[in-house]
């Protein structure tokens, strides 16, 4: 029998969970930033985090106006939005905190429906990304708003990164140190080479947002497993089979990293 991949998972809470202490205010705007560019404006809206992890993009969003409710299935993220909510909104209304998973249909079900539904590096992560793809179908009302991020299909490297990720979670504290060494170090010669191209050819440097940190960036990638992959027009014909309409999409350029997009859940019938 398959080992269900599940059962190698990544503990993603603890990486956030020290993320934590570097979180400030510029962080958290460059977080409401990136929000505001994808979404518009928030207030008066009732927004969903699917898979909240740190707790940053549900703070974020609660700044930004909105009535948030997050959900993460790792009890250490968890912890940590509430410790955001406790932080910057203690006492307050207007955010919920609980544990559960976008796989448990009844739990969905019980969350009711919102105007935005948000899940940033979240879905390719549970082991069952076409359900939780699925899932996420039934959290909006009519003219709501989808956004997810889902990591590019490489092909054979995306099946390296595959088995790098589980050696990772199958190894001891100095084979995923030596892990995370190497993987980065392989980064930084790609960084060091891409600076040099642009600077070559006169090109900007990518600006870094949504205020994140690039050590924890790192080990998220490394371990982050369960781990599956999709490409743009997978997921795009996924969803227009659904009646969703795709309204803003953010490739990597068919390399490493994660396809943005931005769907529109399908109206009512004319009939109805």
């Amino acid at each position: 029998m398959a080992s269900d991949p599940r059962d190698n998972r990544f503990a993603f809470g603890e990486n956030w969970a020290s993320f934590l202490s570097l979180l400030d205010e510029d962080r958290i705007r460059a977080a409401e930033e990136s929000i505001t560019e994808r979404l518009g404006d928030l207030r008066g809206k009732t927004f969903l985090d699917v898979g909240s992890g740190s707790g940053l993009f549900s703070l974020a969003a609660r700044n930004l106006g909105a009535s948030v409710v997050s959900f993460d299935f790792d009890l250490s993220s968890v912890w940590c939005t509430e410790e955001l909510r406790r932080r910057y909104y203690p006492g307050s209304s207007g955010w919920d905190v609980m544990q559960g998973s976008v796989l448990d249909q009844p739990f969905l079900k019980s969350l009711g429906q919102f105007n935005v539904v948000y899940s940033w590096g979240v879905l390719h992560h549970t082991g069952n990304l076409w359900q939780a793809l699925e899932n996420v179908a039934s959290l909006g009302r009519p003219g709501s708003q989808l956004f997810i991020s889902i990591y590019n299909d490489q092909g054979a490297t995306s099946r390296l990164w595959t088995r790098v990720k589980r050696r990772y979670n199958s190894s001891g504290r100095a084979g995923r140190l030596f892990l995370v060494l190497g993987v980065g170090g392989y980064f930084q010669v790609g960084n060091l080479f891409d600076i040099t191209l642009r600077r070559i050819k006169h090109r900007p440097s990518p600006q870094r947002g949504r205020g994140m940190d690039r050590k924890h960036d790192l080990v998220d990638w490394v371990g982050g497993y369960p781990f599956e992959v999709a490409t743009p027009d997978k997921v795009f014909t996924f969803y227009r089979e659904r009646g969703f309409q795709l309204t803003g999409l953010k490739t990597c350029g068919g390399g490493l990293g994660c396809n943005e997009y931005v769907l529109d859940y399908p109206a009512l019938p004319s009939n109805i």
